[in-house]
């Protein structure tokens, strides 16, 4: 069971799940963002921090790890993380370390190691099994207990949840996510059993018929997609976790990265390349197609490596060359992501450089049609 993966996803969409699960008061998930971070020395990666919106120094920074399996190393690979972070990034804020346990027995802790550390109350240590009473109530946490809720009573619980779900979110769309995530937990506890069938089990069968739920869910599907990427997650794992085909994912990816302005500089750049160097891959109508759909455009690089992406989609071969030409860097770039270096071209980037590469080529093509037809 991907229990990282279903927690990130559900500190991602109800953060004030978290602070419920520290007992802090829920409105505080407004002031943070739930993000993952690099830290190079080591290529470390901190998948789960609650990091202040603000600079406010009285409000502390959350490392949140969620551990279902025993690990000895677990507190050397925290600790390391977390000092290297501030050594690096050195935040204005307190730091605070928060480890989520379905039981004590998966701990492993080198009490000679980490013992003082562990100690101060700068560290918590959550263990679902032990949630107070009182705190079951709220639904957020009970989402969390379902997780290790034995697959005998899981059902039971999660519709439980569901009628709670129901009658307490007011916002149609807030509900239905929620309701996916309940619902996402017993797939991954219940891997036997399709999609249809827990439906079923769960009482969603008639719900999941409307559009409004349809289009509501993959929207945020969708959505969702970009905020798990800065954490690695593979895109074969986040259509798994979404319930997505990889296409899907595919595509969305490839839009998020085709609006961040290092790819639509390098998309232009890469196109004048291609035009200037492999100019045998276009016809004269190609040419004559791309001047017609360039010249009105504005000078805004936007618009222009749309325009360009829009027709070399419709010219396979075309555009299978000109992505080549992007450096990979680009290709993996999204969002929050710092390592990409963009190349910079040795020209000025705008449109009447893209018209005059259209225009230079075409000449230079026709010109060689002449001659080699002399």
């Amino acid at each position: 069971m991907k229990t990282d993966t279903i927690f990130y996803n559900l500190f991602l969409a109800f953060p004030s799940i978290f602070f419920e699960l520290i007992n802090r008061p829920p409105e505080e998930a407004d002031s943070y963002e739930f993000t993952s971070r690099e830290v190079k020395q080591l290529a470390f990666r901190l998948d789960g921090l609650f990091l202040p919106k603000t600079n406010e120094p009285d409000k502390a920074f959350y490392l949140v790890e969620v551990q279902f399996q025993p690990d000895p190393a677990l507190y050397y690979r925290i600790f390391a993380e977390l000092f290297i972070f501030l050594r690096q990034y050195q935040p204005p804020h307190p730091w605070q370390v928060v480890v989520i346990y379905p039981n004590r027995s998966i701990e492993r802790a080198s009490t000679s190691q980490f013992g003082e550390l562990l100690a101060l109350k700068w560290v918590r240590r959550i263990y679902l099994d032990e949630l107070e009473k009182a705190t079951e109530r709220s639904l957020g946490v009970g989402v969390v207990k379902l997780v290790i809720e034995p697959e005998e009573t899981a059902g039971q619980l999660a519709r439980q949840l569901i009628e709670q779900a129901q009658q307490q979110l007011t916002d149609e769309t807030i509900q239905r996510e929620l309701i996916n995530l309940i619902e996402t937990i017993i797939v991954y506890k219940l891997p036997e059993k399709s999609r249809e069938e827990i439906a079923a089990m769960l009482g969603l069968s008639e719900i999941k018929q409307t559009r409004f739920y349809q289009d509501t869910l993959l929207e945020m599907k969708l959505e969702t997609i970009p905020r798990l990427l800065p954490m690695g997650l593979s895109l074969e794992q986040i259509a798994q976790a979404l319930d997505l085909t990889l296409e899907i994912v595919q595509k969305t990816v490839k839009k998020i990265k085709r609006e961040s302005l290092p790819f639509l500089e390098q998309n232009v750049d890469a196109f004048i390349e291609l035009l200037t160097e492999q100019r045998s891959l276009f016809s004269s109508e190609d040419f004559a197609e791309l001047e017609e759909l360039v010249a009105p455009l504005p000078d805004d690089i936007e618009e222009l490596s749309n325009a360009i992406s829009e027709w070399c989609e419709q010219h396979p071969e075309i555009d299978e060359a000109q992505l080549k030409l992007i450096p990979d860097n680009s290709e993996t770039r999204v969002p929050g992501s710092k390592e990409s270096k963009v190349k910079t071209p040795n020209y000025e980037l705008n449109k009447q450089t893209l018209l005059n590469a259209i225009q230079q080529s075409s000449a230079s093509k026709d010109s060689n049609s002449t001659n080699s037809g002399s």
